[in-house]
């Protein structure tokens, strides 16, 4: 058994950075070591710089949507102010009803 672990060889997981001890004879995992984590204090102006950033973002999205709101509703009356110009000169006739048709 202890010819099986000399014949083992250690790989450094490029993903997470573990240790891993690797047995050639069974292509199977013997091991395993997790890498070592740097605990770190959070970078408060650094969040805060991104809340603020994120803050502008969504006061530019809301204006742009304002503007394009305000648009679509003028558009609408354009549209609205041909068709009725287009309606105009036509006689007003009954419309014609399904059981009309038969």
């Amino acid at each position: 058994m202890a010819e099986r672990s000399h014949n083992a060889f250690e790989v450094t997981c490029p993903c997470c950075g573990a240790l891993l001890r690797i047995d050639p004879e069974l292509g199977r995992v013997i091991s395993h070591q997790a890498p070592r984590r740097q605990t770190r204090a959070p970078d408060i102006d650094r969040a805060t710089a991104l809340l603020q950033k994120e803050a502008e973002r969504r006061e530019a999205l809301f204006r742009q949507s304002e503007e394009e709101e305000k648009v679509k509703s003028q558009l609408l009356e354009r549209k609205f102010a041909e068709a009725l110009q287009k309606t105009k000169g036509e006689p007003v006739t009954r419309p014609a009803r399904d059981i009309d048709l038969d």
